[in-house]
């Protein structure tokens, strides 16, 4: 089949008309990602939804799929809509609005590994196209231009998403948005492994919303594991892994050899053997960490050798991983 798409934006194009925000005001030149309102038209007469059809294509999934004469398939995830439950074994295209959820498409993927990814709805929920050429890269999938013709047999960027090497470490202060960017690196891979290194929360109000926020942003299908054995998590993982975060991890690991006070060797061992399964990682991991040299200096001594060993971890890991970040109200700086 051929798929025509004459608009790639949102509902009312990109810049939305009479929009003052930062995404719009960056894309009003003549050149500067200027989008049309979503409208794709196969074969140059079946327009979406494929409600009604010519004879010789089947429409399915609501009116969000279309099978053509050629055995070609394509599916419509518009915004505000979910992947249908009834897909074919065969699904060589997908247009998916990706900017409020990814994981959807980490779920597809699980069935569909192979299936190319176009991003529609492109509006101003995304800040720049160098914001969200960085995303698509991360997520397998491509942004094509309006007017783009693209055939349901064409090679593309299928396969899963990419997380910028085996191993990724994003560092930042509190609230600064490093959770949310670690999960969006791994929202559109098919299985993911969460593991949670801090306390449940329980007798801690504050903290239990904490965890519980993290657990609500989180996409469904990921597994959890909750556990400071953080080395055996790494060196044993069968998928991608998202370990959140280190100075929990390193904290509890305080706690269990009671070295707030006492003896710090037992932690600095723990650290040896993190870092040795990190290094020999066998599936791609990305880890949050604080980054806890740019603060007040701790006013008691196991302040201080807690911050001490959290920096020398966090340098380590650093060394010995492809991709290193800084996020910084939600912006990420690479280092």
């Amino acid at each position: 089949m051929q798929v025509l798409l004459s608009g790639t934006a949102g509902g009312t194009g990109r810049p939305e008309p009479g929009c003052r925000c930062a995404s719009c005001v960056s894309c009003s030149g003549p050149s500067a990602g200027r989008r049309r309102p979503f409208g794709v038209v196969v074969d140059g007469r079946v327009p979406f939804l494929f409600a009604d059809v010519p004879a010789g294509y089947l429409a399915w999934g609501g009116g969000l799929g279309l099978s053509g004469p050629d055995g070609g398939t394509l599916l419509c995830v518009p915004p505000g809509r979910e992947p249908p439950a009834d897909l074919p074994d065969r699904l060589d295209l997908v247009l998916i609005d990706l900017l409020d959820r990814p994981e959807r498409l980490g779920r597809l993927r699980r069935t569909h590994p192979e299936t190319v990814a176009v991003a529609v709805g492109l509006d101003h929920r995304i800040r720049s196209e160098a914001e969200l050429d960085r995303r698509l890269r991360l997520w397998g999938a491509l942004a094509v231009p309006d007017g783009t013709v693209l055939r349901t047999s064409a090679p593309g960027a299928g396969g899963g998403a990419g997380s910028g090497g085996r191993r990724a470490l994003l560092l930042g202060g509190s609230r600064s948005g490093k959770s949310a960017e670690a999960e969006l690196r791994l929202a559109a891979e098919p299985y993911v492994t969460y593991v949670a290194t801090g306390p449940s929360g329980a007798g801690d109000g504050e903290w239990a919303a904490r965890v519980r926020a993290h657990r609500e942003r989180r996409p469904a299908h990921w597994d959890t594991v909750e556990t400071t054995d953080l080395a055996a998590a790494v060196s044993g993982a069968t998928m991608p892994l998202l370990v959140d975060g280190l100075g929990t991890w390193l904290a509890a690991v305080f706690d269990e050899h009671g070295a707030w006070e006492g003896d710090r060797e037992p932690v600095l061992r723990r650290c040896d053997e993190l870092v040795a399964a990190w290094r020999q990682a066998p599936r791609p991991v990305v880890a949050v960490s604080d980054e806890v040299g740019m603060g007040v200096v701790p006013a008691t001594a196991s302040g201080r050798a807690f911050r001490d060993a959290l920096g020398r971890l966090n340098e380590r890991l650093a060394a010995e991983s492809e991709y290193v970040a800084l996020v910084v109200a939600g912006r990420v700086l690479e280092l």
